[in-house]
Formats: C-alpha cells, structure tokens, sequence
C-alpha cells in the first residue's frame, strides 16, 4: 500500500507542476501576441508619419528647387542687365571721347580762323597808317561837346552826310576825350564809315570800341556791326566768326539777337 502512495503523490506534483506551466505559458503567449500587435501597430504609425514627413520634405524639396530656379533666371536677368548698362557705358565714353575730340578741332579751328581775322585786322591798320588819316575838320561847329556830338548823330540819322558827322566826331574825340559821350562817339565814327561804304576802316573803328571799352553799352552793337562789315566785304567766314562771338561774349544783349538771325540766313 505504502508501496503505491508515493507513485501516486509524484503523479499528482507532476500533473499539478505540468498545469501551472501551461497556464503561464499560455500568459506569456498572449503577452507575446499583444506585443505583437503593438508593435505592429506601432510600425504603422511610424510608417504613416515617415510617407507624411517624406511627402512634406519632397513637397518642401520642390519648392525649393523652384525657388532656386526662378533665382537662377533672375540672376541671369540681372547679368543681361549689367552687360547692357556696361554697353552703355562704353558707348557714352566713346561719344564722350569723340566729342572731345570733335570740340578740340573746332576751338583748333577757331583759334586760327581768329588768328587769321587778327592778322588781317592788323594789316587793315598798317594800310590806314600808310594812308594818313581822315580830311581836315570843318569850321562852324557848336561850342559845347554836347551839342556837336548831336549835331554829327543829325548828320548820320537823317541827312546821311556820313563825312561830315565823322569829322564832327573827330574833334569831339580831340578836345573832349574822356567825356562820357567818348566811347558813343567812337562807335558813331564807325557807323559813318560804314555808310559810306569804307567797311574797312569800319572794322578797324569797331575794334577800337571792342578792345578799349569791353563792358561799354555799346560794344556789343560795334561787334555786330563789325560781323555785318566783313560780311559787307564778301567774307562770309570771319563775318559768321564775330556774329557768333557777340552770341557767346554778350548773350544777354540785344544785338546776340540779331547775330542768330544773320547767322540764320548766311548758312
């Protein structure tokens, strides 16, 4: 009997051992398989927000290969740009360089057209020294400076007796040279001979006003006229020369004017 109890108790461990067993291995299964499940839904999820940070990150990708793009273009805008803008550059420094140019060889030209005028001036005086002066001066003038001075503008304005209204000026000069009337009276001289016609003295007279008194009311109407002389004695050339001196040296004037319109019509 007691031969058969100890058997039967280990059986009895043994069976009650073998159920705990499973029962624990069974927990530990499920335990395995709720794991599973979460970690599969875990990889989903992860999944999910991978495509959702790739699709994001292409999509950021693509806006920034754009970007670029339209950078790139305005960069080579910006290049044209410059290459045009330096083109203009160049192409105003040439114009700039050939005005230069062009404004040597006219101030060149000018300054031998006057030196030529000043040489031809010159031999003028020579030739009215060689000459003598002018005829003798009549009797029977008024006894004030004022009074001959009228009497010889009567003579130019409105009888014409340019001889006569110059030797009346003449003595004017001679006895009263530093009157105020001096410098008109020069002027007048050079209006008489022009009426008559001798342009040369006349632009030796005007002259004398132009260098004597360059500021003197006067002078601009002596240039003018002196332009008018040459222009008389068929020298278009140095006549345009001093017309466009009187518009340089007093372009305020009213005889500045005047030179415009003769230019105007001597082209």
């Amino acid at each position: 009997m007691t031969h058969w109890i100890k058997p039967l108790l280990l059986l009895a461990l043994l069976t009650t051992l073998s159920g705990c067993a499973t029962q624990r291995q069974l927990r530990t299964e499920r335990d395995l398989d709720e794991m599973k499940k979460r970690l599969a839904k875990a990889e989903l999820s992860l999944a999910a927000q991978g495509k959702s940070l790739t699709g994001e990150l292409e999509q950021r990708l693509d806006t920034l290969g754009r970007t670029q793009a339209d950078l790139q273009v305005a960069l080579d805008t910006l290049k044209i740009d410059v290459q045009s803008v330096n083109g203009r550059f160049e192409d105003q420094a040439r114009e700039r360089d050939e005005l230069r140019s062009d404004m040597l060889l006219v101030k060149d030209d000018f300054g031998l057209k006057l030196t030529s005028l000043e040489d031809r001036v010159q031999k003028l005086e020579e030739n009215r020294a060689a000459l003598g002066g002018a005829g003798g001066i009549v009797g029977g003038m008024p006894n004030s400076p004022e009074a001959l001075y009228e009497v010889a503008l009567e003579k130019i304005q409105k009888t014409g007796d340019f001889a006569g209204a110059r030797e009346s000026l003449q003595l004017f000069l001679k006895d009263n040279p530093q009157h105020p009337l001096a410098t008109n009276a020069m002027y007048w001289i050079g209006e008489a001979h022009f009426g008559e016609k001798s342009y040369e003295n006349a632009i030796l007279q005007f002259q004398d006003v132009i260098q004597k008194h360059p500021t003197h009311p006067k002078t601009p109407a002596a240039m003018f006229k002196q332009g008018l002389a040459f222009q008389a004695l068929g020298d278009t050339q140095n006549a345009k020369i001093i017309l466009r001196k009187v518009q340089e040296t007093y372009p305020q004037s009213e005889e500045a004017g005047k030179a415009k319109a003769k230019l105007a019509e001597l082209k």
